[in-house]
């Protein structure tokens, strides 16, 4: 597999990364052992976590299975903190918490340090500088070898990622973000992608596939057993079963008939050689999902389908986006 330089950074990671939100509830420790196996002799190297999901289980089974499955330095383990289980505040970006977090992770992980650490999310209640001098002391200290985030919108990414470069003393350029991106949600392009690519962080798409949208298997409705149709998950999904999103999933049908591709590895391409993006999330339930998604290695969009597929899916940005005085 393919691999790309993650923002202005020398790490390395695969183009394609594997996600585990799943991973130690809908996912058990033998399915996550396979889809891992397949990845890493697939030329995969960068697979996704967060301290949060499944409780932390997703970070246990993931240090179950390295190095008893996959070497430990053929991967570039990255996860989250800063998302908390608290119904009076979403999301806690305080020193104490994410660094108290950072070391939980390590220990569910069993290992002394993670290649990519991400701040899940912006926390307006903490001064953004505390939030980011976790992530100088993390690297520091060694428990993390690179530092992004996650969820921030543009001016927030900017603001961050301005302060580490010209903020005194010794900082932690951010190397990434990771937001979710796809043809059926493409505001990222509006200002947070512009952002990155002036500032170098590399953008890591979570959702990739529309929220499995993409692949084509909810066009006749929601088939049992898929996420759309579980209880927990069926809110993530709904929001794209409207119009726009069928008429956005036909086309991808259609340049998949045109191509003798799959409409999954239709939709990954588009997303993957989007300027600014390293390396889409894509998250599996099982080895033969995420081995029908990594074939999409071989395939490249020609122009004019990636041209079409551009407009189907475009979304309305006008003032302060275009020129105003031609508006």
């Amino acid at each position: 597999m393919e691999q790309r330089h993650l923002g202005r950074t020398g790490l390395r990671v695969s183009r394609i990364g594997l996600g585990t939100l799943t991973w130690g509830r809908d996912t058990d420790e033998h399915d996550a052992a396979e889809q891992l196996k397949a990845f890493w002799e697939a030329g995969g190297t960068l697979v996704d976590t967060a301290d949060v999901y499944s409780g932390g289980e997703a970070e246990y089974v993931l240090g179950q299975l390295v190095e008893r499955l996959v070497p430990r330095q053929d991967l570039v383990i990255a996860t989250k903190a800063g998302s908390v289980r608290d119904p009076d505040r979403r999301f806690d970006g305080s020193r104490g918490h994410l660094l108290a977090a950072l070391d939980a992770s390590l220990a569910r992980l069993g290992t002394d340090h993670v290649d990519l650490w991400q701040v899940h999310a912006f926390d307006p209640d903490t001064p953004l500088d505390e939030t980011l001098q976790a992530l100088d002391i993390a690297v520091a200290s060694g428990r993390a070898r690179y530092a992004g985030v996650s969820n921030f919108c543009g001016w927030q990414l900017a603001k961050a990622a301005t302060w580490q470069l010209a903020a005194p003393g010794t900082r932690t350029r951010l190397a990434s973000t990771q937001m979710e991106y796809s043809l059926l949600q493409r505001g990222v392009e509006r200002e947070v992608l512009p952002a990155a690519l002036d500032l170098g962080v590399g953008l890591l798409p979570s959702s990739p596939l529309g929220r499995g949208v993409l692949t084509g298997k909810y066009r006749s409705g929601v088939p049992t057993g898929s996420r759309g149709a579980s209880d927990h998950m069926a809110p993530f999904v709904e929001p794209y079963l409207d119009e726009d999103a069928s008429r956005i999933v036909d086309a991808v049908a259609t340049a998949a008939d045109g191509l003798a591709a799959t409409p999954q590895e239709v939709a990954l391409a588009w997303v993957r050689d989007r300027p600014g993006v390293v390396a889409p999330i894509v998250g599996a339930r099982n080895a033969q999902q995420l081995m029908a998604a990594l074939s999409v290695e071989a395939l490249s969009l020609p122009d004019e389908i990636r041209r079409a597929l551009d407009d189907v899916s475009a979304p309305v940005h006008r003032y302060p986006d275009q020129d105003w005085s031609t508006l």
